[in-house]
């Protein structure tokens, strides 16, 4: 058993719902104790030392910090590393030129377990404690992925990309490899230590029927795992599942012939859904992964808040970073590309929206609130330690804030992995600049 104390941020609920000031909590002098990893008791530092066991340690955190929980990337695709910042154009092209290429070398083992410890040196070194990513076609790329999250304690969601049309042939699979090779990934690394699996149709132009239904097979015999894919990024993409399912009344209806819509079932993007399709993602609990840096960078489009705020049953919503076709791993440059799309739409969100988003909203859209996402009892330790003077520029902003809100959203739009000086992983402490 140890503890924090210091500043402290967290949300105890949904700020869409519920208003910011309702599910927000901060104590300017906090205690967070934990044990076994996981929090115990965390509020005003005055009522837990009073009872606090006198052996039990407590590290003072540096002045001008505040510890908030560990940040959640509901969508990445970790074997797409070495071509972000590439140049390109929208997404379908960016697919055959750098996507599929960089792909095929995960077929080495080597290559991926290389490229997976790259990913989270980068992503810990940014305050991401939660990350759920596609691998490839390649059972290799999952068990380099799971392997390295396992030895760093990190909880994780990971699946192998299922193709079997519109890809190279190095990266085809069958229905029947698909469903063999997830089935076999399953029973080896789901559920354990803090390791889930999801069941991965990369998005409907590379799949058949036929693995879409084996898809579905899989989730309804592994009701515990996920489920993730693409939905409406680019209209190009739309107009093209329009052709290959012409039956189905929409993208959306697509995923829910395959019995694929449900809780812990999470898609990126949907950027260019009807509002037909985001009322049955509602309905359904189905969540979807905000990808601003990507949408922005790929020219897909804009995410539209306004239509989110009109439908009767919120919406899961979480925030992923979609490197490669994203430009950063950073959750906070996510953050703060979420804030200007949602400006862009006439929508300016509180920095306590995207405060949820890049934290318990995400832990929310996977099904994961009730362990991770915020600094309550019973909860994971995963934490972030903020600095709010990382920076000469930061550090002159933070100083006039009026708030904890002014001086929170200064780093969303500021900071960078600098602002991260420490981050833990069930209570223990991965990085650390100090």
């Amino acid at each position: 058993m140890h503890a924090l104390r210091g500043a402290m941020l967290t949300c105890t609920g949904n700020p869409f719902v519920d208003g910011v000031d309702a599910t927000r909590r901060y104590e300017s002098d906090a205690i967070v104790v934990i044990d076994g990893g996981r929090i115990v008791e965390a509020g005003p530092a005055g009522a837990i030392s009073a009872r606090l066991p006198r052996d039990v340690p407590v590290e003072c955190m540096p002045q001008r910090t505040l510890l908030v929980p560990g940040f959640v990337d509901c969508h990445v695709h970790y074997v797409q590393l070495p071509v972000i910042a590439s140049h390109g154009t929208q997404l379908l092209d960016w697919l055959e030129h750098h996507t599929f290429p960089a792909e095929q070398a995960m077929g080495h083992a080597e290559t991926a377990r290389a490229t997976a410890r790259l990913f989270f040196d980068a992503t810990l070194a940014c305050g991401t404690t939660t990350a759920v990513s596609f691998c490839t076609t390649h059972p290799a790329s999952v068990d380099a992925f799971f392997a390295e999250a396992q030895a760093r304690g990190v909880r994780a969601i990971a699946g192998k990309t299922l193709m079997d049309r519109h890809a190279p042939s190095a990266l085809l699979d069958t229905p029947a490899r698909a469903y063999d090779e997830s089935k076999a990934l399953i029973a080896k690394w789901h559920g354990r230590d803090r390791l889930g699996y999801a069941i991965t149709p990369r998005f409907v132009p590379t799949s058949t029927a036929a693995q879409l239904d084996a898809a579905g097979a899989l989730w309804r015999e592994h009701p515990d795992c996920w489920v993730q894919s693409h939905v409406a990024e680019n209209r190009s993409e739309v107009a093209w599942v329009r052709k290959l399912f012409p039956r189905a009344r929409d993208y959306v209806d697509v995923y829910a012939r395959f019995g694929l819509l449900g809780k812990r079932a999470i898609y990126g993007h949907g950027i260019h859904l009807s509002p037909r399709e985001l009322a049955v993602l509602a309905s359904t609990s189905t969540a979807i992964a905000h990808c601003p840096t990507s949408n922005l960078f790929l020219g897909s489009g804009l995410f539209s808040w306004r239509r989110i705020a009109k439908l009767r049953q919120p919406m899961r919503v979480g925030l992923g970073t979609d490197v490669g076709g994203g430009t950063s791993l950073s959750m906070l440059a996510t953050v703060a590309d979420a804030y200007k799309v949602a400006q862009m739409g006439g929508v300016s969100l509180a920095p306590g929206h995207v405060f949820y988003l890049a934290t318990r909203g995400g832990a929310h859209a996977l099904d994961l609130d009730e362990r991770i996402g915020s600094i309550l009892p019973g909860l994971e330790a995963d934490l972030v330690l903020l600095d709010l003077e990382a920076t000469p520029l930061l550090a002159q902003r933070t100083r006039r804030a009026d708030d904890v809100d002014a001086a929170l959203f200064a780093v969303f739009v500021l900071g960078d992995d600098r602002a991260v000086r420490r981050t833990y992983v069930a209570g223990r402490c991965v990085k650390r600049l100090d």
